[in-house]
């Protein structure tokens, strides 16, 4: 995927159809499926973010071209008006552009990728548990946290990525069975042993490597049993 920069509030990104197939997906439903159309852009917007610092904030205007060989998006930050009836835009020159927010575009935007907050019950129940990924600077650093919660319960999930010479930690905790203070706790003695990231868990599902998904620290201890 191709990322220019436009400014402060504007990417642009570009996606062939090779590359759209090889994260699995299918030109047709690009276009037909609002699910998948959905999953594809906010993978890319995760990306973008990743790779351009582009955070995502308040409402996007989404410009979708269809190319030869791929699809063109430009991505616009915008803030709507004091009124509540126009969204402000910033164009490439660093003028600023008012565009009516009438039901035309509202149905634009949903058309293409519904919103991101969009979710069906069980999602939106998955919402509700905490998520954590943090970055090891060197596996021992995995090894002794595994043997640290030799006694850890089935509470959480735990999957271990390998990306970019570095070993990340994907853990949600499930809210039936951990307290916030518990999962609040759990979290700070594990920054002992690693540090916070701003890495998604799409980016790692994409690009990483998953090296054990689930069950982690049980399987680390596992192949690395400590030496008496």
């Amino acid at each position: 995927m191709e990322i220019e920069r436009i400014n402060e509030n504007t990417v642009k990104f570009y996606i062939s159809y090779l590359d759209l197939e090889d994260r699995g997906f299918e030109r047709e439903e690009i276009w037909y499926n609002r699910e998948r159309s959905e999953q594809l852009f906010w993978q890319m917007m995760d990306e973008v973010n990743y790779k351009e610092d582009f955070t995502i904030e308040g409402p996007l205007w989404i410009q979708v071209q269809a190319m030869d060989k791929g699809l063109e998006f430009v991505v616009t930050k915008a803030q709507v008006s004091k009124d509540g009836e126009n969204l402000e835009l910033q164009t490439e020159d660093g003028e600023t552009v008012d565009v009516p927010v009438d039901k035309k575009i509202e149905n634009i935007l949903e058309d293409k990728y519904g919103e991101r907050n969009d979710k069906n019950d069980n999602e939106s129940e998955e919402e509700d548990n905490l998520s954590i990924i943090v970055k090891f600077n060197d596996f021992e650093d995995v090894i002794q946290l595994s043997h640290y919660f030799a006694d850890f319960t089935e509470s959480a999930e735990e999957t271990l990525y390998h990306y970019n010479d570095a070993y990340y930690l994907y853990m949600e905790f499930s809210q039936d069975l951990l307290d916030d203070n518990l999962q609040e706790n759990i979290i700070s003695q594990v920054l002992e042993f690693a540090n916070d990231t701003d890495l998604t868990i799409h980016l790692l599902d994409e690009y990483g490597k998953r090296i054990f998904e689930m069950d982690t620290f049980s399987q680390v201890r596992s192949h690395f049993p400590v030496e008496v």
